[in-house]
């Protein structure tokens, strides 16, 4: 099973090579967009600002390799920012920056007295889901943002695993061979990588 981690200058590329490669998996980090299109699942990582991850995924001219692999059936996980530029937009310190347009919705300031949410925290998983498959209720996993995608209603025809800071938000999304995780699955330990193994073994 291979999987390419995108490298279009954003994200914790190493920690997120470790990680999957610890599910047994062949992993290579790079920007060659034909080894992202070939490759059997895709990861596209992310941190810090939305505007700079979607310059980064515009330079390398990612956006229709991720687009056609979806369109495709093939597997692409986001994750971070990462899964937040798969949405159609978001909006930062009043910018809106287009996104992939890939997920319905904006990513925008999370409705919470504690900015950022950071920390370890519980999610509500939906029945079926295929990626937290096998976790108990009282999993937490490691997050660290303040912006997220929060207009629910918008991903009904997704599987939605959602996770509370004062209010709710999309913690992962799941929508046929796109899935997607807010917190970081590199820093959740067993948590984490019992959700990197999950989306390996839908490969």
């Amino acid at each position: 099973m291979n999987v390419v981690i995108l490298d279009y200058g954003s994200g914790n590329l190493r920690s997120a090579e470790r990680a999957v490669a610890r599910t047994g998996a062949d992993v290579t980090v790079t920007s060659d967009l034909a080894a992202a299109a070939e490759a059997d699942g895709l990861v596209v990582p992310g941190v810090g600002a939305y505007a700079a991850c979607m310059a980064g995924i515009e330079a390398l001219n990612a956006g229709p390799v991720i687009a056609e692999r979806v369109a495709a059936g093939r597997p692409v996980i986001g994750i971070c920012v990462g899964m937040q530029i798969l949405f159609e937009s978001g909006v930062e310190h009043g910018v809106e920056t287009k996104g992939l347009g890939l997920l319905p919705g904006s990513v925008t300031k999370l409705s919470a007295e504690r900015i950022p949410h950071m920390g370890w925290n519980t999610v509500e998983v939906p029945s079926g889901s295929r990626l937290l498959g096998g976790l108990t209720p009282d999993t937490r996993f490691y997050f660290v943002h303040s912006y997220a995608a929060q207009d629910l209603d918008l991903l009904k025809n997704a599987l939605v695993t959602t996770a509370n800071h004062d209010l709710p938000f999309a913690a992962v999304v799941e929508a046929g061979p796109l899935s997607a995780a807010q917190f970081h699955p590199e820093k959740s330990a067993d948590a984490g990588f019992a959700l990197l193994s999950n989306w390996v073994a839908t490969l």
